[in-house]
């Protein structure tokens, strides 16, 4: 099992609606190093579900349930979209500050490269922010 970041706009995409909705497809990623991570992940994976722009919260978890195919929202093939479902609601958001504090999350990709809509984190650093968020 892989673990991963992805990061949505709460007013264009919160939780709250993620958990309504019961699924969910990831589209619109334009950047390469992001559609990369979107193609390597597999059915079954978690990803850690962050609140940016407004609330800079990871907020929960959610799992892949299906793997990358043609971003539905452009003809251009280079692009995917990745389905999700949620999985899991943090009972404490685990925020941005809080992750570049912690000795063992200050390294995330997701804290270097803030700009990466889609990012790999690892096994450690997924338990940790599970710790940290209650579950």
């Amino acid at each position: 099992m892989q673990y991963w970041l992805i990061k949505s706009e709460p007013v264009k995409y919160s939780w709250e609606q993620f958990e309504k909705d019961k699924k969910t497809f990831w589209d619109g990623v334009r950047n390469y190093a992001a559609r990369n991570n979107l193609r390597s992940m597999k059915k079954g994976d978690l990803v850690l579900f962050y609140h940016s722009n407004e609330g800079l919260n990871i907020v929960g978890v959610a799992k892949v349930v299906k793997e990358h195919y043609q971003d539905p929202t452009t003809e251009e093939t280079a692009w995917l979209a990745v389905d999700f479902a949620p999985h899991k609601a943090l009972k404490t958001p685990v925020s941005l500050e809080e992750i570049k504090k912690d000795k063992l999350l200050k390294n995330m990709q997701f804290a270097k490269i803030p700009r990466l809509s889609v990012s790999i984190v690892t096994e450690n650093e997924f338990l940790r922010v599970c710790q940290l968020g209650g579950i």
